[in-house]
């Protein structure tokens, strides 16, 4: 009599003959071109090294990216920071993309510590592109699974990649700066400024972190005048206060000065400036040493050339918060719950 099958054992008559393997997981940090000083400092907190890359450019213009070693069913993560020239760095990355992808890369994840074109993010007038989104139908289209990015202009710009993004903030960084720099007295004398209506909402989560009180500068812009702000009134006391301006980025620093200049004028003790991305497009370096400033202090998510810096600037490393968001997304952690479950 034949022994009768057990209930709870498979039935495998439909499963094909293969070759079973244990595949372990590997992650590989890749860089462009742009910021190779923070790839190099991300994958050291990761306790690795960036993978051999070859670029080139022709004397016609044109870009060649090549792997010099097998990335063959690893999880890339690769780092392109997008200072001057934006194109050609853009254009990099999109190059890099398709070597992965064809190199039979398992995953590719972009990460991009500022976003191009986030200022792109809507139509403002008729017959105006949303080049925000352009750029994520790029990555994806290149071949990117995954998008990380720090303290993006525009939250919504997460919606136009059909896909996960990671929104990193910049904050934790800049917040353990001023917990430790800022003495008992200017932190009984600190108020938290918005330089415009739509950085309220960032301003006012600064303000219950470090427990003080939240000023807002309401400005207008002339919508057909690029980098042109004029600063109306200031909503909140500022009088005898140490003042810290908080913004995601800083271009040309016409608005960071204004609002600085304005603070001053009613009565502001100091103002200290606080951004993440530091385009400093000119002249911003000569206007941000304006005597109404008197401290910037930015993260390194772009690269700063040593004529851009300034008495009076401090430059914060992002590597840490990018090493452990990779290392967290590579192990399928949380991202979330480096930021207290707000991203």
């Amino acid at each position: 009599m034949s022994r009768k099958k057990k209930a709870t054992e498979p039935d495998r008559d439909d499963i094909a003959p293969g070759l079973v393997v244990k595949t372990k997981k590997r992650l590989v940090v890749a860089a462009g071109s742009s910021h190779p000083e923070l790839a190099r400092e991300v994958a050291s907190e990761l306790g690795s090294t960036l993978v051999p890359t070859e670029h080139r450019t022709f004397a016609s213009g044109e870009i060649l990216t090549r792997f010099e070693v097998s990335i063959r069913g690893c999880d890339i993560f690769l780092i392109q920071s997008f200072g001057p020239p934006v194109n050609e760095w853009l254009m990099e990355l999109l190059i890099m993309l398709d070597a992965a992808k064809r190199a039979s890369a398992k995953r590719i994840s972009v990460v991009a510590p500022y976003y191009p074109y986030s200022r792109q993010d809507k139509k403002g007038r008729g017959r105006e592109p949303i080049s925000a989104r352009l750029v994520a139908d790029l990555l994806k289209t290149a071949g990117a699974d995954r998008v990380m990015s720090v303290d993006l202009h525009a939250a919504q710009i997460q919606g136009f990649f059909d896909g996960p993004v990671d929104h990193l903030f910049a904050k934790p960084v800049l917040l353990d700066y001023f917990e430790k720099s800022l003495s008992a007295e200017d932190r009984a004398k600190l108020t938290v400024v918005s330089p415009d209506t739509g950085r309220v909402r960032v301003a006012d989560t600064w303000s219950d972190s470090l427990d003080a009180p939240l000023a807002i500068i309401h400005k207008r812009r002339d919508p057909n005048v690029a980098n042109q702000v004029t600063v109306n009134d200031i909503v909140g006391n500022v009088e005898g206060r140490v003042c810290l301006l908080v913004d995601d980025m800083i271009d040309t620093g016409g608005t960071i000065v204004k609002a600085a200049q304005a603070l001053k004028k009613d009565g502001a003790e100091r103002v200290i400036v606080a951004a993440t991305h530091a385009i400093f497009s000119d002249p911003a370096t000569t206007r941000l040493q304006d005597e109404a400033i008197d401290e910037v202090v930015v993260t390194d998510t772009i690269p700063l050339p040593p004529e851009k810096r300034f008495p009076g600037l401090t430059v914060l490393p992002i590597a840490p918060l990018l090493a452990r968001a990779i290392k967290e997304v590579f192990e399928d952690g949380s991202v979330t719950s480096m930021f207290d479950g707000a991203a």
